[in-house]
C-alpha cells in the first residue's frame, strides 16, 4: 500500500468529482493505492474535516479503470456495481455502500465509482484456510439467497472451447473431454443473483486472528460482474480459484461446503461438471494474471508453472471424480484419488 497526498493521488476532475460528494467541511486528508486487483485502479481515500486532520476521519474507497483494455468495458461493469451494491443494502450482504458513480467518465478522467470502505482485509495464506471455507460457503449461499424485485443482466460466459489454452505438460486426453463438455449448450438452471466474481480476493475477513476459527468474514467487494445465472457457476469460481490457491483438494472441498452450508446444485452429476469444467477451463487463459496480485500479496511461491500445475490437476480431478459416478463399480475410493500437488512436496 502506498500513502499520497490528495493532489498527487486523485486526478484533477476526479478529485473535484469526489468533493461534491463529501459534506461540508469534508476534505481528503490521505490516499493510499489497494494492491491486489487486475482490472481497476482503487485508492482508499481518507476523509477529515478542513481543520480536524485525521481525528474523525471515514474512509471511501474510489474505483477507476483506467487501462484502455478494460475501459472498453467500464460502463457496463460500473453500472453493473452500482446496482449491485444499491441492491445489497439492508440485505445482511456485508457488501459497500454506493456513494456516486460516473461509469461514462462525464466528470472524471476515467470512468469511477466512489462506494463506502469496509473493514478488514484478504486473507490468502494457507493457514486458515480450513476454517475459512466453511465461512466462504456460507457466505456464497446468503448472496444466493437475495431476491432481486428484477433479475440483474443474464452472466456472462468467460470461455469458449475455442480459447482454452491446454497447459504445458498437461494430459492431453484429459483436457480434450474436458473441452469437449463445454462444446454442449449449457444445462438448464434456476436462476440465482451471482457474485460472479466470489473468491478469497474479494473476501475480506476480521483483522483480528484472521486465521482462528473466530474470524469472520467483513465484507464481500467488487461486484463489477454481478449478474443472473446458476449458483453452480459462483461455486464452481470459487472452487476453481481455491484449487489454484490452496490446492485442488480444496476446490472440491467448497463444493461440499456449500451444499453442507444448504446451498442447492445443479441435480445431475454432469450437469454440475459443466459448471466445474467451464469456469476452470476459463482460468487457463489468465494464469499469469491472476498470479501476478497472488505474488504481490506474499503468495511468491505460486509462479505462473506451480498454478498451471495445479490447474491441471484439478481438472483431471474434476474429469476422474465424473467418470467414477458414471461406472462406479471401476472404483474403490469414495473419490478418486488426486494428483500431487507441485507444492505438497514428495
Amino acid at each position: 500500500m502506498t500513502h499520497h497526498d490528495e493532489a498527487a493521488a486523485v486526478r484533477p476532475l476526479t478529485l473535484a468529482w469526489v468533493r461534491q460528494h463529501l459534506t461540508a467541511g469534508e476534505r481528503i486528508v490521505r490516499a493510499e493505492a489497494l494492491h491486489g486487483g487486475i482490472t481497476a485502479e482503487v485508492l482508499r481515500l481518507t476523509i477529515g474535516t478542513r481543520n480536524g486532520g485525521t481525528r474523525g476521519t471515514r474512509d471511501l474507497v474510489l474505483r477507476s479503470f483506467v487501462d484502455p483494455g478494460y475501459v472498453v468495458h467500464a460502463e457496463d461493469w460500473l453500472n453493473r456495481e452500482a446496482d449491485a451494491l444499491a441492491l445489497l443494502t439492508g440485505t445482511g450482504v456485508p457488501a459497500p455502500g454506493l456513494v456516486a458513480v460516473d461509469p461514462t467518465a462525464a466528470h472524471c478522467e476515467y470512468p469511477s465509482l466512489l462506494m463506502t470502505c469496509l473493514a478488514g482485509r484478504t486473507v490468502l495464506d494457507d493457514a486458515g484456510v480450513h476454517t475459512r471455507v466453511p465461512q466462504l460457503a456460507r457466505q456464497l449461499v446468503a448472496i444466493h439467497a437475495v431476491r432481486p424485485v428484477e433479475p440483474p443482466r443474464g452472466y456472462v460466459a468467460l470461455t469458449t472451447a475455442d480459447t482454452v489454452v491446454t497447459p504445458e505438460g498437461a494430459d492431453e486426453a484429459v483436457w480434450a473431454a474436458a473441452i469437449d463438455v463445454i462444446r454442449k449448450p449449457a444445462p438448464p438452471y434456476e436462476g440465482r443473483f451471482l457474485h460472479r466474481d466470489f473468491q478469497p480476493g474479494n473476501v475480506l475477513f476480521d483483522e483480528t486472528l484472521p486465521q482462528s476459527a473466530g474470524a469472520r468474514i467483513t465484507g464481500v467487494v467488487d461486484w463489477a460482474a454481478a449478474s443472473w445465472g446458476p449458483a453452480d457457476l459462483d461455486v464452481a469460481h470459487c472452487s476453481t480459484v481455491l484449487a489454484l490457491l490452496h490446492g485442488p483438494a480444496w476446490g472440491l472441498r467448497f463444493t461440499e461446503a456449500y451444499e453442507e452450508a444448504g446451498g442447492v446444485l445443479a441435480a445431475t452429476a454432469s450437469e454440475r461438471l459443466y459448471w466445474q469444467v467451464r469456469d476452470a477451463l476459463a482460468c487457463s487463459e489468465e494464469v499469469q494474471q491472476v498470479v501476478r496480485p497472488w505474488q504481490e500479496a506474499g503468495r511468491t511461491e505460486l509462479t505462473t508453472p506451480v498454478v498451471e500445475e495445479r490447474l491441471d490437476a484439478y481438472v483431471t480431478a474434476l474429469m476422474a471424480a465424473a467418470e467414477s459416478c458414471r461406472h462406479p463399480a471401476a472404483f474403490t475410493d469414495e473419490r478418486p484419488a488426486l494428483p500431487r500437488d507441485p507444492l505438497a512436496g514428495p
